[in-house]
């Protein structure tokens, strides 16, 4: 495939699951402007990161520093300047890295993690970096670790999601923003997303300010903004099918 074609093939993409959103945001009688669009590049080259960009997209998520920083650095080589957003696992060990670039971090789902980013964020900061780092509080909605996300502990299961939102905004380098969650595969999108709206309520009530709720993929984005999503993280409806990674 040629390079036009490719960015044919990723206008085609993009123009589907732009109407996708309009048409989600019209039944659950919102507009399609309350909704970001972030692109998940993870696997692919930065050359589609770059047809992304020249077709008018300006957020773009990665879930993998060791892929994300370098891909990063060569977009903004190329005189492109994009909003990089972090959504997998981050380890405290990346978190330097991360702050280095990344203009929203989705995944803060532990106290440490929220110390250890702030930290990060605060050297970013000195070093040039636009400060503060919007971030975001990922919830489990399913108790799996394996996912990420602040578990629900003890008889109190909002705590531990509320721990992690207030050492976020305890943090002078850092500004929360909301919540993220993945939807778990055993559950209906509808159920999964319910309590998504519902723990995202739960932290607006103690920071009125954290309106970002970050959910639905390529294949329950629709679901998702019936329930109040604002940002829709789409890799394969854009992309195509991810190469498996190596």
């Amino acid at each position: 495939m040629t390079d036009e074609q490719r960015r044919e093939q990723i206008a085609a993409n993009l123009a589907a699951v732009r109407e996708r959103i309009a048409a989600a945001a019209a039944k659950a009688g919102r507009s399609p402007a309350e909704i970001t669009l972030v692109a998940v590049t993870k696997t692919y080259p930065a050359s589609d990161v770059l047809h992304l960009a020249a077709l008018g997209v300006a957020d773009v998520g990665e879930n993998r520093d060791q892929e994300a920083a370098p891909k990063a650095a060569e977009t903004a080589a190329a005189g492109v300047d994009l909003r990089w957003h972090f959504i997998g696992q981050l380890q405290r060990n990346k978190a330097r890295s991360v702050a280095s670039y990344a203009a929203m971090v989705h995944s803060v789902d532990s106290v440490r993690l929220a110390t250890a980013l702030g930290a990060a964020a605060a050297r970013a900061a000195d070093e040039g970096r636009p400060a503060p780092l919007d971030a975001l509080v990922q919830l489990s909605v399913d108790g799996d670790a394996e996912r990420g996300g602040a578990l629900a502990v003890g008889d109190d299961p909002d705590r531990a999601l509320l721990r992690v939102a207030e050492a976020v905004a305890a943090s002078p380098a850092l500004r929360l923003r909301g919540v993220m969650a993945v939807a778990p595969l055993d559950w209906a999108p509808e159920r999964a997303f319910a309590e998504v709206a519902r723990c995202a309520a739960l932290i607006r009530a103690a920071h009125p300010d954290a309106t970002v709720v970050s959910a639905g993929m390529s294949d329950d984005l629709d679901e998702a903004v019936a329930c109040g999503a604002t940002h829709v993280r789409i890799g394969s409806a854009l992309l195509g099918m991810r190469p498996p990674l190596r």
